[in-house]
């Protein structure tokens, strides 16, 4: 039986070279190739249509989150699971929405993580637990009672928040990326869903409709 084929994405090439031994020491996982940020996670997935890609969250330049959302647009079979150094609750449901098929933290011990990745090959969620709880918690959120009321449709995040501040106030999305400190494709993300959430098509016109709501 052929090893699984496993595409590694991380900046730090230390963290990724520690993980490459680790996963090539498992005779049923093997890693074909390993890249420094999501452009190049998406071009080398292209390329090397690898079973898993195991990535980092918060990289330079394409972020893993908008590399997820790309990848599972061009490659829907390829499984995600990615992997940051915190637990942040918008960043984790993010992940999920676009398509990954786990998030781990890189806390995370060597055995489990290998394990968490046979369970993702084997197209179950690889979350670790206390993250696994939110998710729990989240879905029974959204699924008590029926439909979500009118007013609930428009409601954002504190991250979509405060990009949408900076925003209204005219910051372009280099400068909230750096107010924020993430990446620029990060807040192009929570600009798309900005106004997908206020069914607006530009930004001046979320700054009027959120400010009429009450949200600004």
């Amino acid at each position: 039986m052929k090893p699984a084929r496993i595409l590694l994405a991380d900046d730090h090439i230390l963290f990724r070279e520690g993980l490459a031994g680790i996963i090539n020491a498992q005779a049923d996982l093997q890693v074909i190739g390993e890249a420094n940020d999501g452009l190049e996670a998406l071009v080398k997935a292209q390329e090397l249509k690898p079973d898993l890609i195991l990535m980092d969250v918060q990289m330079p330049g394409m972020d893993g989150i908008e590399a997820v959302r790309q990848i599972k647009q061009a490659l829907p079979e390829i499984s995600i699971v990615m992997l940051t150094v915190r637990g942040d609750d918008e960043m984790l449901f993010e992940a999920l929405k676009n398509g990954a098929q786990g998030y781990l933290l890189k806390e995370i011990r060597a055995q489990a993580l290998l394990e968490m990745l046979r369970s993702a090959l084997q197209g179950e969620a690889a979350v670790s637990p206390h993250l696994a709880g939110r998710v729990l918690a989240e879905f029974r959120r959204i699924s008590v009672g029926a439909a979500p009321d009118k007013e609930d449709e428009g409601s954002l995040t504190e991250r979509e928040y405060q990009v949408l501040l900076q925003a209204a106030n005219g910051s372009t999305d280099k400068e909230i990326a750096a107010e924020l400190n993430i990446s620029l494709n990060t807040v192009k993300t929570h600009i798309r869903n900005i106004l997908s959430k206020l069914h607006v098509s530009t930004r001046r016109e979320a700054a009027r409709v959120a400010k009429a709501k009450g949200i600004l």
